[in-house]
């Protein structure tokens, strides 16, 4: 058996396992200006950093006062995101380093994410994950996105594993909190440096305040240790 026991590792994927914020900050940037709305920022992005595509798009409807229906819109800033993706999405080294040493010990592994399934399927084959995550959960599947713990259950349903045995790693608040609420512990690398004192994060068993700037494949399996014995 691993040393790690029972423990299930359950990965967020833009901005825990790859570098794909700014892909989704252009596809939001190029969608909304065919929509007539040219200013859209890096700072008005990194507010729907960790919600959902889907729940973003309704936002914009809402904040941008936009005629076209939410359904339309998803698939504007998905098509943008697969043209972008498909050429640059880009794994954190030590992400890489990390899922490939859990996946070698026999850890049972899944991603949850607010992407499409379409767009984490892209991103997983461009970067070779594929090969190790192959139980994948969207928010599309089910009933309600990060910060509701929706994903994060069904992720250990498919898994066979009980919630409280499975460890969440996540870079948004909102992730951070769909982890708590679904009473997993949580690893969090905050993407948004600013963030890091959320009150969301607080709740996490180890916090990165470097962002993966300060996160190891090694520190991240030996805190995995010491979580697995003291369960």
């Amino acid at each position: 058996m691993s040393t790690l026991g029972g423990i299930s590792v359950v990965f967020d994927l833009d901005g825990t396992l790859v570098d794909s914020e700014p892909n989704y900050y252009q596809a939001g940037r190029r969608t909304l200006a065919e929509y007539g709305v040219p200013d859209f920022t890096w700072a008005d992005h990194e507010g729907y950093v960790g919600i959902s595509t889907q729940e973003t798009v309704a936002d914009w409807k809402r904040r941008y006062g936009l005629r076209a229906p939410v359904e339309e819109l998803l698939a504007v800033k998905n098509r943008h995101y697969l043209e972008l993706a498909r050429t640059s999405a880009r794994a954190y080294p030590e992400m890489r380093k990390f899922v490939e040493l859990l996946a070698g010990e026999g850890v049972p592994l899944a991603v949850a994410s607010g992407s499409s399934p379409e767009a984490i399927g892209t991103i997983l084959a461009r970067t070779g994950l594929d090969a190790y995550l192959r139980t994948v959960v969207s928010a599309d599947e089910v009933a309600h996105g990060k910060p509701a713990p929706d994903v994060f259950l069904e992720a250990a349903r498919r898994l066979g594993a009980d919630p409280a045995d499975c460890v969440v790693l996540e870079d948004a608040a909102p992730g951070a909190a769909a982890a708590h609420a679904a009473g997993m512990r949580c690893i969090a690398i905050p993407y948004v440096a600013a963030q890091a004192d959320a009150t969301e994060f607080a709740t996490a068993g180890l916090l990165l305040r470097g962002g993966q700037r300060e996160f190891t494949a090694r520190a991240a399996y030996d805190w995995l240790v010491r979580a697995a014995r003291s369960s």
